[in-house]
């Protein structure tokens, strides 16, 4: 015979204690995913300087959520403009809790152009492509700053020599300086 004591107290604890708190809802699975481009499309890289921007995209399910745990895939140009991803043409990444993924370690080859980094993520069977334009440029580097005030001193000296010469006396059979645009040459009285 079963001791009554034990459903007594078991009844009590049921009520001191009550019903267990009910479990958050857990989302459910996507049904779809996107990747949104946060850095890196229309970026020109510096290929002197080695410098790009890398690209950071962030993968949304059907309801604009992030989606952690999805694996992506940056993969740059095989030949022409582009660059590599730590020495490598791709770089994968599973997205963080935000649904970020950086394509880190990325510098432009020396290939002048406009290229495509292709990015592709999967979760489970669920796939998203997008694609990044970047190009890869090397800035004009003309003369230093140096070189052009001295050309700029030079031709106004020249040309205070030439007022003068022309105002103040000196003979007439001596001709002109002539400054012509384009690259900068001076002449003297001939």
């Amino acid at each position: 015979m079963a001791c009554p004591c034990l459903s007594i107290g078991l009844s009590t604890l049921l009520i001191v204690v009550g019903a267990a708190p009910p479990l958050p809802a857990q989302d459910p699975a996507p049904t779809k995913i996107t990747i949104e481009i946060l850095e890196g499309d229309g970026a020109v890289n510096n290929i002197k300087q080695r410098t790009a921007r890398e690209p950071i995209v962030r993968v949304t399910d059907e309801n604009h959520k992030p989606v952690a745990g999805a694996v992506v895939l940056f993969t740059s140009p095989s030949s022409g403009p582009g660059g590599l991803f730590n020495g490598a043409q791709t770089l994968s990444v599973t997205t963080n809790a935000q649904g970020q993924a950086l394509g880190t370690g990325f510098r432009p080859n020396t290939i002048k152009g406009r290229y495509q980094i292709q990015v592709h993520a999967t979760l489970g069977q669920l796939v998203a492509d997008q694609i990044i334009h970047q190009a890869n440029t090397a800035p004009f580097l003309g003369l230093p700053t140096k070189a052009w005030v001295a050309i700029g001193v030079a031709a106004a000296g020249a040309t205070a020599g030439s007022v003068a010469a022309t105002r103040g006396g000196g003979g007439g059979s001596s001709s002109p300086t002539v400054i012509t645009p384009g690259s900068p040459t001076v002449t003297g009285p001939r």
